[in-house]
């Protein structure tokens, strides 16, 4: 009945996510301006291209990955954690607890919902992207693109995930949100953010490769701009899919075992 219940209740909440968005498109303008970073470092990395190549990156491989790391960016950013922990300290949560669907699934329709608009703001670059690099360093073949669709939908999986965990580490703490700012000063020098995880030396590009951080950002910008052939591609959606997974577990592990204080103490 729950399942059934939240199919029906699918629709409606979309549109409730599209309409909240659009009321506070100020936020989202804040949003948009807070994650250009990467087109500061395109012309930092540009400058220094300059000169030469830095490995396979030109100014034209540069322009390619950090114009791609700002869409990737805007479609898959999720920010729950810190409405979560201001529903938990507020005891608002009690609302979205009332209602026949898991907050989980609420919290991600929500988020889904904004992602017309950040489409919006992302096809002038992808525009911008074409025209001054054309199309020679973009997937080639079905195949590619459906990897990167599904490196694309497992980035926002995992980040939309990361967060929620986080949020409810709000049950346990009085705020999670330094947590998270932990998490995101890591995931902007390990995710390919600021610098190609291509770049890194070798010793620390094993340790990016074996945190979470480049599956949420990196590795579906490095498929963009087909910096991998199918079987490495293959093996490195796999391996995103796993930390998914596992974030998954651990997200409801908190979640679970948060929920419990929070209704012993009368939230």
């Amino acid at each position: 009945m729950r399942l059934a219940g939240t199919l029906r209740a699918l629709p409606v909440m979309l549109r409730v996510g599209f309409a909240d968005a659009v009321a506070y498109r100020a936020e989202l303008l804040v949003w948009v301006l807070s994650t250009t970073m990467p087109l500061i470092m395109l012309a930092l990395w540009s400058a220094v291209a300059r000169d030469g190549p830095l490995g396979r990156f030109g100014q034209a491989e540069f322009t390619a990955y950090f114009l791609a790391t700002f869409i990737v960016r805007q479609v898959t950013g999720s920010w729950i954690s810190w409405q979560m922990n201001y529903e938990i300290r507020r005891g608002t949560l009690s609302m979205r607890l009332l209602r026949p669907v898991h907050p989980l699934v609420a919290y991600g329709v929500e988020s889904l919902g904004v992602l017309p608009l950040r489409v919006v703001v992302s096809l002038p670059v992808a525009a911008i992207v074409l025209a001054v690099v054309g199309s020679g360093m973009l997937p080639r073949g079905p195949g590619m693109w459906a990897l990167c669709g599904a490196a694309l939908a497992g980035s926002w999986l995992l980040t939309f995930l990361v967060s929620f965990g986080i949020g409810s580490l709000a049950f346990y703490l009085e705020s999670s949100v330094k947590v998270m700012e932990v998490w995101l000063a890591l995931f902007f020098v390990f995710s390919g953010y600021l610098v190609p995880i291509e770049l890194f030396p070798p010793a620390l590009r094993t340790v990016a490769d074996a945190l979470p951080f480049r599956y949420q950002i990196g590795l579906p910008v490095e498929l963009l701009t087909s910096a991998h052939g199918w079987p490495e591609a293959l093996a490195l959606v796999g391996r995103q899919w796993l930390f998914v997974a596992g974030a998954a577990g651990a997200a409801l592990l908190v979640w679970n075992g948060g929920l419990k204080r929070f209704a012993a103490f009368g939230g």
